[in-house]
């Protein structure tokens, strides 16, 4: 049997005002199929059953509803729906329950029992859901899971916004996915394009790898991610900082921008700069913009310096390259004066202990300043002390002298270290020396200038305390007197003391500061407001035959509220805050502690 409302309400209804007169008269809802069933028990409803023709089929102002059996309460423009309930608005989102509620006058529908909620994209699955056909936004509390194309979304918490499809999940936020998990203290995820947007403490484990941050982006679909705030990647190996961090889980690829640091966890080495790559497969890291590199030793640090620093390997196999304006340092311990060196490239092997430093290379071991076309530096790989020096080609070693400059010079130079200083100096192949030898009184007593094919020098506590003089010798010591002044500088002579490096700072020196990128940080939504409105519970439009109680209709005090840009006291150009200067004094001082 099929009857419209209109026929219904001259028929059941006859002479009944429904609406003050000073009121705008609400649309009715419309029963268009179904079986009318009149109880004397229930004088202030029609019931509609399903018949051999389907289920009862209702309408109001763009939704459908479908139900086995409906309680239309036509005075208060309520309907109560009962089995396989349907819901439909204009195709954009459909709804489905064993029990729903709907108040035309408020267009506030309320659904229960095996909820499931579809819009396009997804599937919504919960308890209970409420849903507000005027602000067109969708509410659960009691636990929901939404699932996508290829994943899986729970939270206790949800919110589904129509227009902009998307939902916002509080509390105890999961996304389940083959590829990766995430879990966050609050996502916004729009379910067209399966962006998610992290907000508070979150994290998001592939196989390889877990991102942490507390305000990030990630695309579900394409896995691809950017994180802002505290945020940082960890690899097998290595943990990326940054002040911004991309991130493509199919490259196995990340980058960061500004205040990057990555350590190497296996190898004890620590890389700085403002800009770095990662690829994880390739075990490469890429670094620039005040690059610097820090092995840590437990009782001297390792300092090298380039434009561009490339670390790659295994980590039992660690290979750093440095490329323009190098520069390394070594603080020595207490005592000790300290290693440093510049040149065009550098290389560290870390495995093999050794330090290559390439193209127009200096060396600063003490008060000696070495210089040649290549200069290798070679490390004991167990006690972490250096061990040999190798200078290749045009080999030169200088050291101030009050009187002058003490020189040697070579084709090839080998030195040898004991507890990090420079105790033998081996000069091959048509060697030529200048010397200003002194007494114990450390009076000056010659000038000694020879040519050798070899000559071997011996040193105490970085000053020449011997020479001897191999193969085919020729010279003598001259009395300062007799010695000219044109004549106390080698050929090739280039003394470079005032670039010589006294302290980790002067890795810099010289190189202004980079200029730094603004980063535009990731904003909070707009706060748009409670779903439930804050009206006073005796004013509450809530029909008598309703299943609901003001309480339900009602916000919670513990309900965890989402935050919103009025929280924000992030700047809208960069998400750094200013550091407190007590917190940054104790930082530079447990980082200047773990690198020593």
């Amino acid at each position: 049997m099929k009857v419209s409302l209109h026929i219904l309400l001259c028929f059941f209804f006859f002479g009944i005002t429904l609406h003050a007169q000073d009121e705008p008269e609400k649309a009715k809802v419309n029963i268009e199929s179904g079986y009318l069933e009149i109880r004397p028990e229930l004088p202030d409803a029609a019931i509609y059953t399903k018949d051999d023709s389907g289920q009862v089929y209702i309408i109001h102002e763009g939704v459908e509803m479908w139900c086995d059996q409906a309680y239309v309460y036509l005075k208060e423009n309520f309907v109560k729906a009962y089995g396989s309930v349907k819901i439909n608005q204009a195709d954009t989102v459909t709804l489905n329950s064993k029990y729903a509620e709907y108040n035309g006058n408020t267009q506030f529908a309320f659904a229960s029992g095996d909820v499931l909620f579809k819009d396009p994209k997804t599937t919504l699955k919960t308890d209970t859901l409420y849903f507000d056909r005027i602000k067109q936004q969708a509410y659960y509390r009691t636990g929901g899971t939404v699932r996508d194309t290829a994943s899986t979304l729970t939270s206790r918490i949800g919110r589904y916004y129509a227009e902009t499809k998307k939902y916002q999940f509080l509390s105890d936020v999961v996304i389940n996915n083959p590829d990766y998990t995430v879990n966050s203290s609050q996502l916004d995820f729009y379910s067209e394009t399966g962006g998610a947007y992290l907000y508070g403490s979150s994290t998001i484990k592939t196989e390889n790898s877990t991102i942490y941050c507390d305000r990030g982006y990630y695309d579900t679909r394409a896995k691809t991610g950017h994180f802002v705030k505290n945020s940082r990647v960890d690899y097998e190996n290595r943990i990326l900082y940054g002040d911004s961090i991309y991130f493509d889980q199919n490259k196995s690829f990340a980058s960061a921008t500004n205040n990057i640091k990555v350590l190497d966890t296996v190898n004890k080495s620590i890389i700085r700069g403002h800009y770095a790559e990662v690829f994880r497969e390739k075990d490469s890291v890429f670094i620039t913009k005040r690059a610097v590199a820090v092995t840590l030793r437990d009782q001297d640090s390792i300092y090298v310096h380039a434009d561009t620093l490339q670390v790659t390997g295994k980590p039992e196999n660690r290979v750093i390259k440095g490329f323009y304006r190098a520069r390394m340092f070594k603080r020595g311990l207490e005592g000790e004066q300290p290693t440093s060196g510049k040149c065009d490239s550098i290389f560290v092997n870390q495995k093999a202990g050794i330090t290559k430093l390439l193209r127009n290379p200096v060396l600063w071991s003490g008060e000696n300043q070495m210089t040649g076309d290549t200069i290798h530096i070679l490390s004991d790989t167990t006690t972490e002390k250096l061990d040999t020096l190798k200078v290749f080609n045009n080999a030169f070693l200088i050291q101030k002298d009050s009187a002058g400059y003490n020189q040697v010079k070579g084709e090839r130079l080998i030195g040898l270290f004991t507890d990090n200083e420079l105790d033998t100096v081996n000069i091959h192949k048509n060697a030529e020396v200048i010397y200003f030898s002194r007494n114990e009184e450390d009076e000056l007593v010659g000038i000694n200038n020879t040519l050798s094919s070899d000559i071997q020098m011996y040193l105490e506590s970085q000053e020449i305390t011997g020479i001897r003089f191999l193969k085919k010798v020729d010279g003598k010591l001259y009395p300062p007197s007799q010695f000219p002044e044109n004549a106390r500088i080698l050929p090739g002579f280039n003394w470079r003391g005032e670039e010589r490096l006294q302290k980790v700072e002067d890795l810099f020196s010289g190189k202004p500061a980079p200029i730094l990128p603004k980063i535009k940080g990731i904003r909070l939504p707009e706060d748009e407001g409670e779903f439930f409105e804050k009206i006073p519970e005796d004013e509450m439009e809530i029909p008598e035959q309703s299943k609901l109680k003001a309480k339900d209709l009602q916000n919670r005090e513990d309900d965890p509220k989402p935050m919103t840009r009025e929280m924000d006291s992030i700047s809208n150009d960069s998400l750094r805050k200013p550091p407190d200067p007590k917190k940054r004094q104790q930082a530079n001082s447990s980082e200047e502690k773990e690198e020593q």
